[in-house]
């Protein structure tokens, strides 16, 4: 079986300026890990279930084959997924043994891999119970089965689909579901016939589900043979692509090279077609770790887009080009910031929580308590809960309802302004924008305010505009004065698109979107951020404010940080840029010393943003009582701003962001953290 990753020696990659120094590296080095690891599995549970001599000469095995009970369909889903289609009402076991059975997968599946798109993208289980009777169920097959799928093979199970599952299956299939770990527990769906088309393209589908697509089992079992007999046929001959296309391309299935398949996405696609949840998202991306829920699907009816995506208008829709940019120029030199961090690492800037309190400051979810643990018990409890302790912390709180319901953005009008189908606003903490042309659904915008520490409403959690909101953005900012958004991802991560370009990225450059004009005045960039300028022009008052743009670059594509040095400076330039805008409007601002709030955002508006601001209300009030408690910080932000930290890895950051920062004030000494890493780490984004 071909599998594409080769055996290289072990370097560490972080040693700057070695040959290995290249992030891209890294990146290799830990595909070729994850690839040796799932080699590694796929042995022993072949070991284990005696299924390392496979003869296709068997006339026991070939007898198995025909049933077409097990086969692998010639269409692909829209990800460019194989598809299995185990056939329930077939399946005798008082004539058959599980070892021909899972023997027949084996030597179908090795076929399948031998795809390197099926490879790169995974594969999807349809397991149809359509007329199948309890006779037909084997219990400890489907836990056979499940296991060889979800450990056993180097390609990514993205789901198992059960269709059409009788009332009878429901007992056993609470148990299969705790049999599994959450992370394939929640990839698993009982679904009807007419919900299939939701997950596999209706031309991949056979007949027999409602499709359009035919099945050639017989022509498959000859390209099985060809592959047992190491021939290495061309798999293209076989498999057909369904894979989303670009903008304007066709999107009907064809025939598709490894070549083709390996095109990026790089338009924001945001129609309710393509809409994908953040859960499948993760799914798609993480190769390492097969970590996510796959698609909670919202159908959503189409409205005509046209009529929703913003256009762009250049500068001199509004006034004068000359006039507006010196504005802006003057702007920006009265606000600079020129105290950027470079050299030796020096001693982190005070965040001056103390002195900016006082008994006027309107009181946040967050405040000074004496539960909590000062930096030598977190090290402690960190050292004791190790990774695996901490993650089984953060389940507890993924496992409880959020605090409130979604009414506005489950609205039908509402969405379509949603990145992800389930990542929707607490109706009780979302934004309100003003209403526009009376329109009362003119008001939505998928963001959350979000207390700080000793400080209501700091913060503005959202998520990566669309091209369809970008108006309503830079409506948002305005509205609630903003005057620091901070970015947490990159605009396109993998090919993949996680945020709309709503400000103009080069030097000099304006974009218009609806009543605003935003000038790109003056770009800093360091090794793991950088710092944009915007001079933001209200168009129907003529009044400007000066915003600035920081994004942060090098969160990793899988997993996070290594150390929490760099996001740590970040950090504490967001804090410095806030506080240089707060000191520009003297005695404009009568709020929060604090300022207003601070918009920030990622993709979902959940991961990166969740652990960008449960660090910062864990280090203000580390500043202020010299104590923090992350477990019940998380869960308060989870109150206002739902899901937020979205994964395990994140929510272990955090701690390792906090002990960082007190070891880089000196205030911790050096730590063992022998025995931590005692499981593998779920990988986020």
């Amino acid at each position: 079986m071909a599998v594409s990753c080769a055996v290289v020696p072990y370097m560490d990659c972080s040693e700057k300026g070695t040959p290995y120094s290249d992030p891209d590296l890294v990146i290799l080095r830990n595909v070729i890990t994850w690839c040796v690891s799932r080699e590694q599995e796929q042995e022993e549970t072949r070991n284990r279930e005696d299924l390392t001599v496979i003869q296709a000469s068997d006339e026991l095995l070939k007898r198995e084959l025909y049933t077409e009970k097990f086969t692998i369909l010639s269409g692909r889903d829209k990800k460019g997924a194989a598809i299995a289609l185990f056939t329930a009402r077939i399946h005798q076991p008082s004539l058959t043994s599980h070892q021909l059975v899972l023997k027949a997968l084996v030597y179908q599946l090795d076929a399948a891999l031998e795809s390197i798109e099926t490879q790169r993208n995974g594969l999807v289980f349809i397991y149809d119970m359509t007329e199948s009777k309890y006779s037909n169920f084997d219990y400890e097959l489907s836990k056979k089965i499940l296991n060889l799928l979800k450990g056993g093979y180097p390609a990514r199970l993205k789901k198992v689909l059960i269709v059409t599952a009788p009332l009878w299956f429901k007992a056993p299939f609470k148990i299969l579901r705790l049999f599994v770990k959450e992370k394939l527990r929640e990839r698993v769906y009982t679904i009807n016939l007419s919900q299939l088309t939701h997950h596999i393209p209706q031309e991949t589908l056979p007949q027999q589900l409602g499709g359009q697509g035919i099945t050639n089992h017989r022509a498959w079992l000859q390209l099985c043979s060809r592959v047992a007999l190491r021939e290495e046929p061309d798999m293209n001959t076989y498999f057909v692509s369904c894979k989303r296309p670009e903008e304007g391309q066709d999107s009907s299935c064809r025939s598709m090279s490894s070549d083709t398949s390996d095109n990026l996405l790089h338009s924001d696609i945001d129609s309710e077609e393509s809409k994908e949840t953040v859960n499948e998202k993760q799914n798609n991306e993480d190769l390492e770790k097969e970590d996510s829920s796959d698609e909670k699907e919202v159908i959503v009816e189409k409205e005509d887009s046209s009529n929703l995506v913003p256009s762009k208008r250049r500068l001199d829709s509004v006034g004068n080009s000359d006039s507006v940019k010196r504005a802006a120029q003057e702007t920006n030199g009265e606000n600079s910031i020129e105290d950027s961090i470079d050299g030796p690492r020096k001693k982190r800037p005070s965040s001056s929580t103390s002195s900016v309190l006082n008994d006027t400051v309107e009181d946040s979810i967050h405040m000074p308590e004496e539960d909590g643990m000062d930096l030598d018990q977190l090290v402690e409890y960190t050292r004791h809960m190790k990774r695996r302790g901490l993650m089984e912390e953060y389940a507890s709180i993924k496992m409880e309802p959020p605090a409130g319901t979604f009414t506005v953005s489950k609205a039908k009008h509402n969405l379509p302004k949603n990145r992800y189908s389930d990542v929707l606003c607490l109706d009780h903490s979302r934004v309100k924008l003003s209403a526009q042309n009376n329109d009362p659904s003119s008001d939505y915008i998928n963001a959350n305010f979000v207390d700080g520490y000793m400080h209501k409403n700091a913060y503005i959690s959202t998520q990566g505009p669309l091209p369809r909101t970008f108006g309503d953005f830079w409506r948002m900012v305005w509205e609630n004065q903003v005057m620091v958004i901070v970015m947490t991802t990159r605009a396109v991560e993998r090919g993949r698109v996680k945020c709309g370009q709503y400000w103009p990225p080069e030097e000099d450059g304006e974009e218009q979107h609806e009543d605003f004009l935003i000038i790109n005045t003056r770009m800093e960039v360091y090794q793991d951020y950088s710092v944009t300028w915007l001079f933001l022009l209200n168009s129907k008052t003529n009044e400007s404010r000066q915003i600035y743009h920081l994004q942060f670059t090098s969160w990793p594509d899988y997993g996070t940080p290594s150390s929490a040095a760099a996001f740590l400076e970040f950090l504490f330039k967001v804090r410095a840029c806030q506080e240089e805008a707060v000191s520009s409007l003297g005695s404009e601002w009568q709020g929060h010393p604090l300022g207003p709030p601070v918009l920030v955002h990622c993709s979902a508006g959940i991961g990166r943003t969740g652990t960008f601001i449960t660090t910062d209300i864990s280090l203000r009030r580390l500043d202020h009582i010299q104590t923090v408690n992350i477990r019940d910080t998380v869960r308060r932000i989870r109150s206002q701003r739902a899901f937020s930290i979205q994964m395990p890895d994140q929510y272990v950051f955090c701690h390792f962001a906090i002990i960082e920062h007190g070891m880089c004030e000196g205030v911790v000494g050096d730590v063992d953290w022998t025995g931590f890493d005692d499981s593998d780490s779920e990988m986020s984004d």
